[in-house]
């Protein structure tokens, strides 16, 4: 991603501040540049410029928080209060680290270890970020992390697996079990799924041709927001969702070849977004569109998509396959939200078949 244009109007509010800090990029990384006071255990006795690695992304939310921690440490230089601990380093007494350098070393190694870029973002940097960049790694501030989310909620639970797995790759003993809470995907409330008829009425509020493909692709083939721009049509009215994906490459078939073929999904007319960007994000732009036309969420598509499957008799496995879960996450999650009224549907379906078995 190209920042240098915000990067130069970021650097230009702060020299016209006259802060004395310039914010730089290195890589993919951002880092502060001033005139510094020696580092402790350095041989040099007098101030000069050195460079501040924050383990900032170089993007724009970097950007941002980039331009505080600068306009923080022209304030920490004018008041003659910059100490070397608050930004990474320490006198050489032990092995300590502080949260950017440690962020930025941990995300490396989990990159190498075979992690994706979009669990790393979802998982570990946004609870990882809230982080202080210049701040010891310690105990303390990790509970203090994991304590600022909602009890009992999945963002606590995902602060407690960051956390975890930063103390561990950092050496410092946290625990963060006693404060996971209970919180479990099957005590969420079960959503209140669109009918089909709710679906095509909904369809043909959407005028933009492209955000009207998007939403059929989604409720034909139960596609999570983004897989929609990652599909081979070529097999048509198969569709494959490519490697690129949160769950690897598979095939769909539609649950109503009808609308598949009445849509005119095979062709593509994709909005006019930036593709350039993680899955999570294309996700985002998805939702930003298309919520506001809508009386449900759009993920609630792909919800209506496995319960649609369930009522037609799909197998379990052929489901969750196509989804691109296990058997047992599809269980747990859409079994439990079918309710009386399809059941008595599903009932009355295979009570009805001929073929059925008959009593003696």
């Amino acid at each position: 991603m190209d920042i240098s244009g915000k990067l130069r109007q970021v650097n230009g509010r702060l020299k016209a501040s006259k802060v004395g800090v310039v914010v730089e990029q290195a890589g993919e990384k951002l880092r502060l540049r001033a005139t510094l006071p020696p580092k402790p255990g350095a041989k040099q006795t007098e101030p000069s410029q050195q460079r501040v690695s924050l383990g900032l992304p170089a993007n724009p939310d970097g950007l941002r928080r980039a331009e505080k921690e600068a306009r923080l440490l022209g304030a920490q230089l004018a008041a003659r209060e910059f100490d070397w601990a608050r930004w990474g380093h320490v006198a050489p007494s032990g092995p300590v680290w502080v949260c950017g350098a440690a962020i930025e070393a941990f995300e490396a190694h989990y990159m190498a270890a075979g992690g994706t870029v979009d669990t790393w973002v979802g998982d570990y940097y946004k609870p990882l970020r809230k982080l202080p960049p210049g701040a010891v790694v310690t105990a303390a501030l990790l509970q203090q992390l994991v304590e600022s989310t909602t009890p009992h909620s999945r963002s606590r639970v995902r602060a407690c697996v960051a956390a975890g797995a930063l103390a561990k790759f950092v050496g410092v003993e946290f625990d963060p079990k006693p404060y996971r809470g209970n919180y479990s995907p099957t005590k969420v409330a079960p959503r209140d799924l669109p009918t089909d008829v709710a679906i095509v009425e909904a369809r043909n509020n959407v005028q933009n041709p492209g955000w009207r493909w998007v939403f059929g692709m989604m409720a034909t083939y139960g596609l999570r927001n983004h897989e929609v721009f990652h599909c081979d049509l070529s097999c048509f009215p198969r569709v494959k969702v490519r490697e690129t994906t949160k769950t690897g490459a598979r095939e769909v078939w539609p649950c109503y070849p009808e609308w598949a073929e009445e849509w005119g999904l095979e062709y593509v007319k994709l909005p006019n977004i930036e593709l350039d960007r993680s899955n999570q994000k294309i996700g985002h732009s998805v939702s930003a569109y298309l919520s506001p036309l809508l009386d449900f969420v759009p993920y609630d598509l792909r919800h209506a998509w496995a319960i649609r499957t369930l009522l037609f008799g799909w197998p379990v496995e052929l489901s969750a396959r196509q989804m691109g879960h296990s058997v047992d996450v599809h269980t747990r999650t859409y079994q439990r939200w079918i309710s009386s009224q399809q059941i008595e549907s599903v009932y009355q379906l295979l009570v009805g078949r001929e073929d059925r078995p008959k009593p003696p």
